[in-house]
């Protein structure tokens, strides 16, 4: 579980510190793409070549380090969001946001747990939660206005089909295609369309087996990964 720490961990001056700083972001960002963030800190820490002291001396949260390998992606997705709110028509920018964030979250396994799950101490995460929310909220308002959404559909529904559907992509690429995630994204965005006619559906369906690995991916059982 992850620790408060409303403090952000910075870099420190020392030529010799900085280096260790550097080999220990760099290390999270391998081990947590592999095997997410609940990744064992001792393995981060074999890792980069350094001790267990020196991490807790760098990083005495878990969310500190987090938050010093994500920050500046954090800091990106809120920026494709304010790009998304200035664009006329609503409903092509809600398409071009949810593609956009869903490139992100296939990137790794890491970066998706971060983003769809609740992490606290992180306070550049807690804002892109907000600001996604927000960013949500104006465009379906608008996509209402302008006829393209249908008007049943509440900010919370939405939220929570693309949580679930974040969540599921990393057992679906693995399974099957690193592209895999656009075409459930796609019949989504279509259910929530006001009227046909819709785009065809990228990619290929699943098979019955892809399906079954996909659901084994999912499960409190996933076989651990080979890290070396």
């Amino acid at each position: 579980m992850m620790t408060g720490d409303s403090q952000r961990a910075t870099p420190p001056r020392r030529r010799d510190a900085r280096r260790n700083w550097d080999l220990l972001v760099e290390a999270a960002r391998e081990v947590f793409a592999e095997q997410g963030l609940e990744a064992p800190l001792d393995v981060i820490a074999r890792r980069a070549g350094v001790g267990n002291a020196t991490l807790y001396r760098n990083f005495p949260t878990r969310a500190a380090l987090i938050d010093a390998v994500f920050h500046d992606l954090l800091t990106g997705t809120m920026a494709v969001g304010e790009q998304a709110r200035s664009a006329p028509d609503a409903w092509a920018a809600l398409n071009d946001y949810l593609r956009a964030v869903f490139v992100t979250l296939a990137a790794d396994r890491g970066t998706n747990d971060l983003m769809t799950t609740h992490l606290e101490g992180i306070e550049a995460l807690q804002a892109v939660h907000a600001h996604n929310r927000e960013t949500m909220e104006i465009l379906l308002s608008r996509g209402r206005e302008q006829g393209t959404v249908r008007a049943d559909a509440t900010t919370e529904d939405v939220l929570f089909a693309l949580a679930a559907l974040g969540r599921a992509i990393p057992a679906l690429t693995t399974a099957t295609t690193p592209e895999a995630w656009r075409r459930p994204l796609t019949l989504f965005l279509a259910g929530l369309h006001t009227s046909p006619p819709t785009p065809p559906l990228p990619g290929t369906p699943l098979t019955a087996t892809e399906l079954a690995e996909v659901l084994q991916e999912l499960g409190p059982h996933r076989a651990p990964r080979n890290t070396g």
